[in-house]
């Protein structure tokens, strides 16, 4: 019997999407998620534009993540006139993505993924129930807020990152002030594994190609190599050569692809099982503990990744904070002169490639965006067709509920996705 399963507008993603799945029994016949939200063209008026202005217009891409595409934008234009930043700027970057990840994985670990697993259609509803997980949930992303305007200026869209590093340093008694709430929220994200773990998850795993970043000696965030768990081992410059973008006739959103091969995953998940060794001793002891065995296949799982991740991020924050003195510029000199650049950091959900090409004047000729939801939107229309065979077996409702849970385990930013690289208008004359 042939069978539709329609979400008009997914909920708790951030962004305007739609889902439709067409069985015919348990065969699937076609998925769709589809990405109406119009285009937002950042590419094309980049372009003309000053290269100092780049960081704080691709923050504007997102609301949730603007650190990730200001770190990509900057590695990027540095990249471009062969500079590297170093020492205490390079880890006053890394602090900052460390509140960037703290938020924004805390707004979807308890607002947004974990009603899917407690059964309820919104965190507001689940607070009746869970009122302490929510509480806990929100002070802990508040502390991530803090991390953010201490370092960049404000919560939302920060104005103190610049090409070369930042416009002012922040104050070494205002970082260490941070220290007990962070303190806090440490041992809050401990427990946050703890409780995740025991979540009723669904038996569910795929043969993914896994793609994230990985540096000798550290958790990746704004520097390494692209890696995957089946060859990939590339530098930034190299990503066309690897992998590529197509238009898909019901999404405003370019789908990526490993050439050659198909769909992979990037985000959490990837990062974790590509860089388990690189965790602080902390977070891998909260993932052992939490039985979190790799690899790891099971993408519901993924929630339980990013609370792993948020016990790493809060405890690089701390020291960081504690042993940060201030001093020196605050940002490393970046010549102008034409050049080409390529960076990719790891926003929350996943690696985020900038490349630009720069003119002897400092102006942007060419500038191309791929955010991490268009790399994984293939994958999720993937996982929904393995999952048809017991969507078919459901009643209508559960079956939306799961399929629509499958969607948010990739905590897909739909705003962030939108991005053309060129506009394209055929009139009739």
């Amino acid at each position: 019997m042939s069978r539709t399963i329609k979400v008009d507008y997914l909920a708790r993603v951030e962004g305007e999407g739609a889902l439709e799945i067409h069985l015919d029994g348990d065969t699937v016949r076609d998925v769709r998620l589809k990405i109406f939200e119009p285009p937002r063209l950042f590419e094309s008026f980049l372009r003309g534009r000053d290269r100092d202005e780049v960081p704080d217009i691709t923050a504007r891409i997102c609301g949730i993540c603007p650190v990730a595409y200001q770190m990509s934008a900057c590695h990027a234009l540095e990249d471009a006139a062969g500079v590297t930043v170093p020492g205490q700027l390079r880890r006053l970057r890394r602090l900052l993505y460390c509140g960037e990840w703290i938020e924004s994985h805390c707004l979807h670990m308890f607002l947004l993924h974990a009603p899917d697993f407690l059964g309820y259609e919104d965190a507001i509803a689940m607070a009746q129930a869970h009122g302490e997980l929510v509480r806990q949930g929100l002070r802990m992303k508040k502390a991530g807020n803090a991390i953010i305007s201490t370092v960049g200026g404000r919560e939302i869209h920060p104005v103190n990152v610049r090409v070369g590093g930042f416009y002012r340093l922040p104050d070494a008694r205002a970082l260490r002030g941070l220290l007990p709430e962070l303190e806090w929220a440490r041992d809050a994200a401990l427990e946050t594994v703890e409780t995740f773990a025991r979540l009723d998850f669904p038996d569910f795993q795929r043969d993914y190609e896994f793609v994230a970043l990985r540096h000798d000696g550290e958790y990746p965030f704004c520097e390494g190599r692209i890696v995957s768990s089946k060859g990939i081992d590339i530098a930034a410059r190299a990503f066309d050569q690897v992998f590529e973008e197509r238009q898909v006739p019901h999404s405003t959103a370019l789908h990526a692809a490993v050439k050659g091969r198909g769909a992979y995953f990037c985000g959490p998940l990837a990062r974790i099982n590509l860089n388990h060794d690189r965790l602080r001793p902390l977070a891998r002891e909260a993932a052992r503990r939490a039985g979190f065995d790799l690899p790891c296949t099971n993408p519901f799982k993924s929630i339980l990744a990013r609370a792993i991740e948020v016990v790493q991020a809060f405890d690089e924050a701390i020291e960081i904070a504690s042993s940060w003195e201030g001093g020196g510029a605050a940002a490393q000199p970046v010549p102008r002169s034409a050049g080409t650049g390529y960076g990719c950091t790891e926003a929350p959900r996943g690696i985020l490639f900038h490349h630009y090409d720069v003119d002897d004047a400092g102006l942007i000729t060419h500038a191309r965006i791929v955010p991490p939801t268009s790399q994984n939107q293939k994958t999720i229309e993937d996982d929904l067709r393995a999952l048809a065979q017991r969507l078919a077996t459901l009643p209508h409702d559960q079956a939306t509920w799961l399929a629509e849970q499958a969607v948010r385990n990739y905590d897909p930013c739909i705003s962030c996705s939108t991005h053309f690289l060129t506009l394209k208008i055929v009139r009739d004359s």
